[in-house]
């Protein structure tokens, strides 16, 4: 007779032995199911998410080739706990096990990897997410053509900065750096009314101006450049207004700009 200790006795321990067993076939099977059903399902659900992962990042599934890329899906199968059943967001989930479970793994060797592996992915997702992101509830207060420089430009959330130490935009089979570039590449990416995503290369200025608008919301445009200009110890802080101010014009044309909301006026202020 078996030994009942080691039989699961309830339908939940059958289920985890079985998904166990489907994440790391090394793990033992559950009783009672001969193997051969078992390898369709084992085969089964890797080839979906194999599949399903190649196509959310294409670029990336074909520079490592079939073989390094079926040995990482299945690493990250086996090694990463999702925490949603939802199929589109497993491209976030993979990227969770790049940027924080891959170098730790037990089971390959990730000094194998691409060193641009992480920001590659992450350019290849970031089009996707955005596409996929819910449209925003607009402010009751916005100005959609206010004062760009008088008031605080709003972001709208549909529009991301992004950074990345290497060439992301120009790896492919015959350029894959092994060193990040000399400097730094910044982008905003962003979705327009068409829901057509665009990647709006920034140089550092721009960047830091995204950056100061997207987290302070009583800085107004005007203010936000003159910090800039002082950053830069800039001899003539007019020119950087003058310039950040036509490229918020830009970004209004673009919608990466809403428009505006008035800054709050500090107590004894004049209005």
């Amino acid at each position: 007779m078996p030994d009942a200790a080691k039989k699961p006795d309830t339908l939940r321990e059958q289920q985890y032995s079985f998904a166990a067993h489907l994440r790391d076939p090394q793990a033992p099977p559950p009783e009672d199911i001969e193997d051969r059903r078992m390898a369709i399902y084992r085969s089964l659900f890797i080839n979906n998410v194999t599949s399903f992962l190649a196509n959310s990042f294409p670029i990336l599934s074909e520079l490592l080739g079939e073989e390094r890329w079926q040995l990482l899906i299945r690493d990250y199968y086996r090694d990463h706990e999702s925490h949603t059943p939802l199929f589109p967001e497993m491209p976030k989930e993979f990227l969770e096990y790049l940027a924080n479970e891959r170098s730790v793994s037990k089971h390959s060797d990730p000094l194998e990897d691409p060193p641009f592996m992480y920001e590659l992915a992450h350019y290849e997702w970031v089009e996707t997410a955005l596409a996929l992101a819910i449209e925003p509830v607009q402010e009751p207060a916005l100005q959609p053509t206010g004062d760009l420089l008088k008031e605080h430009p709003v972001i709208s959330t549909l529009a991301w900065l992004v950074s990345y130490a290497f060439p992301v935009n120009e790896i492919g089979q015959e350029n894959q750096p092994e060193k990040p570039a000399e400097e730094p590449s910044h982008y905003v990416v962003y979705r327009d009314e068409s829901f057509k995503v665009h990647f709006l290369k920034l140089n550092i200025v721009s960047a830091r101006l995204f950056e100061l608008l997207n987290t302070d919301d009583k800085l107004g445009g005007e203010q936000a450049l003159l910090q800039i200009a002082t950053e830069l110890q800039h001899s003539e802080p007019s020119v950087v207004i003058n310039a950040g101010s036509q490229m918020l014009d830009q970004w209004r044309q673009k919608g990466i700009l809403l428009g505006t909301l008035r800054v709050p006026q500090a107590p004894g202020s004049e209005s």
